[in-house]
Parts: C-alpha cells; structure tokens; sequence
C-alpha cells in the first residue's frame, strides 16, 4: 500500500513479479514510435500560489507576493493563443492556493467565488469562448472540485510525481501520494480524459519508478482514461541544485514506461526540460503541449523549443510529427475522429455518456473558426508551415 493510501480509500495492487519485470527493462527492449505529436497551447497559469512547498519547484510564490490572474487577464492570455492557431488553454495552478493565502482568498471573494475551483470555472468558460479547448491541471482535486470544472474541459491532468515518500515533498504540508492518486481515481469515476507522469530525480529509487508506473496502470485499467503519461526529469533551477537524472537514467525510465503501459497510452517527454533526441528511440510518441507565445511558468528558465526545433527532433527520429489536441483522438466521438484513425477507441465510462460533455462536443462540432480549427487538426495532424 502506497503511503497515505488507506486515508483516502485507495486500493491499488502493485504485483512484485511485475515491478521485477520492469526493473530488468532496457531501451533495447521497446520499439521506437512511427510517430511523434504535439499540442499547440497557450499557457494560463491562474496563481503562483500553492500550498505545497516542493524544494525543486520555482512555480509557487510566498504568501504576500503570489499573484492571481484577473478575467480580463486571462481574456486576454486566451485571445492571444486562439489569434496564434492554438488548440488548447493550459490552466494551471498551485494545490489548494487559497487554503494557505488570504489575499488571494480575499480577491477572488471580491470577484464572487469561494474556491479556485469555481473561479476555474469561470476561466475555462473564457477559454472557450475565445476559441480554446481546456485542458486544466490544478493539482490535487477532491470529486467534488473535479466534478466542478470536468464539463468545461477537453481533458485534465496532474503529475502523480511519484508513490514514493521523498524528502523533497518535506515540511508541514508535503504531498501525499495517496492524494495524488485519489485524483487519479476520481478523473477515473468522472469520465475524465487524463494526462498524468512520474517526476525523475526527486529522491526516489528504480522500485518507485517501476511502482509508481504499474500503479498508473492499475488505475487505467479499472477506468480507461489515462490518454498519456509524461516522463520528466527535475530540472536545475534557483531551488533545486541537487542535480538532474543523467540521459541513461532517462532513457531506461522511458523505457520502464512504454514497457509497463498499455500502448494506448502516449508517452510523452517535455523537449525543454529533456534531451528529447536522445530518448526517441526509447518509445515516445508524443512531445506534449507546446506554446508558441508564452513561457513554461512551471519552468521558466527552460523556454518552448520553436515548431523547427520539433520538426528537427521528428527528422532526427525519422517519422512524421503529427499536431494534436489536448483530449486524445480515441476519446472523441465517432463522428468526429479523422477517417485514418487506427488507435484504441476508449471505451466510455460506465454512465454511458461517453467521455466529452455537451458543452466540449459542442465546442469540436461548431461552424465557427474554432471547430473548423479543431477538426482540422484531428482530420489532417500536420502542423502549419
């Protein structure tokens, strides 16, 4: 049982011959991809609050100076990235930010709501009506918060980071990795198409990476809504200087992850915080969500490789690279998937109501320049010259 597992009723097998398994995986045991995706984003990252105090993260401020990014703002951030040809608003934000700060408790009182969650809301809402599919990823969520906010988005996410307990979520308020995956699991009961990762080099072993991919796993197979898992290194920065994980290390545990996943699920490598090259033939498929016009806030000393830089890797790696949307192909409604399409259909959620709502069905199916946008991307996957 994973650490504070049994606080939030979560019970995940994790067989011992299985993680043996894995641990003895190589990159030569795993085929390379014959292709490589991407998603054009926009970056909307709401509050640099969080509740968390992570010692490699630089996203989170102290309260006192943590900002919040007023409607207009976010308006604004969300026109710019539709004007651009972007497909999707990445909305982020610290966990629980208005548990620990008052100020921002306060303001967003003063704008009408009583969590972030609500304000979310509010701010996918824009998104939308600017032209954007959201894709929100606020850190741990009850069901309640979840359910919230899920029908205004094509899909969420959260790095599960790792099952392991590591000093570096130390202090009065450390992650729990069994909160971690009960949002795991609630994305799972809600029908919530799902980006999820393990984070390398924050103090964990090999048998935490192997347990913590076969965990993802397990959950993905109760509910079928994990659409890819993201492999990141941490990264150098003002309050990380423990080091990063070398290629070998990276390349062995991308190999560990296509190795121990259903290969419905993508595996993704963020190219400005890895050495995307050097793992293509370890078996990625994807290169996640990339802006063109704003900065990596979660990592901001690591800038947005430029469309060349990806078009380069997919040359490097001799397969076509493939644009995308934020909610994988295979989650979409029949009708709407490319005519080519030769992936895993996901089986809907047992409601029955499929996986999108009303509202993001929508969004894919309208004769605006926005769903005219969407369904070119899933019909044709080629990235604009």
């Amino acid at each position: 049982m994973f650490p504070g597992a049994d606080q939030y009723d979560v019970d995940i097998t994790v067989e011992s011959d299985a993680v043996e398994r894995l641990l003895d995986v190589r990159p030569g045991d795993v085929e390379p991809a014959d292709s490589l995706s991407f998603c054009r984003n926009v970056f909307v990252p709401l509050t640099t609050a969080c509740r968390y105090t992570c010692t490699y993260c630089t996203y989170y401020d102290v309260p006192g100076e943590a900002s919040l990014l007023s409607p207009e703002e976010v308006r604004d951030i969300c026109q710019t990235g539709a004007d651009a040809g972007c497909t999707e608003a990445l909305f982020t934000f610290g966990d629980d930010p208005d548990d620990r700060y008052t100020e921002i408790y306060d303001q967003l009182a003063e704008w009408g709501h009583d969590s972030i969650h609500t304000y979310l809301r509010e701010c996918c809402e824009v998104a939308l009506d600017v032209g954007l599919l959201p894709h929100a990823n606020p850190g741990d969520q009850t069901r309640e918060q979840m359910a919230a906010v899920a029908d205004v988005n094509a899909s969420m996410g959260v790095m599960l980071e790792t099952t392991a307990e590591v000093q570096a979520h130390g202090g009065p308020r450390a992650k729990s990795p069994g909160q971690r995956l009960n949002t795991l699991k609630n994305a799972g009961e809600l029908g919530v198409p799902f980006t999820t990762g393990i984070l390398v080099g924050i103090g964990e072993d090999w048998t935490d990476r192997a347990e913590s991919i076969l965990a993802i796993r397990d959950l993905h197979e109760r509910y079928g809504h994990i659409q890819e898992i993201i492999v990141q290194p941490v990264a150098e920065n003002e309050r990380w200087r423990d080091g990063s994980p070398s290629v070998e290390t990276l390349r062995r545990t991308v190999a560990m992850a296509r190795a121990g996943l259903p290969e419905e699920i993508s595996v993704q490598v963020p190219p400005n915080l890895a050495p995307a090259r050097d793992v293509v033939d370890c078996g990625i498929d994807d290169l996640g969500g990339v802006s063109p016009i704003t900065d990596d806030h979660i990592n901001p000393d690591y800038e947005w490789p430029a469309l060349q830089t990806l078009r380069e890797i997919a040359a490097y790696a001799d397969v076509p690279l493939e644009e995308r949307l934020p909610v994988y192909e295979r989650y979409l409604p029949a009708e709407l998937r490319s005519g080519d399409f030769d992936g895993v259909p996901a089986e809907a959620p047992p409601a029955g109501a499929g996986w999108l709502s009303p509202v993001i069905r929508d969004a894919l199916t309208a004769e605006d320049g926005a769903g005219r946008r969407y369904r070119a991307v899933v019909e044709d996957g080629a990235p604009p010259a």
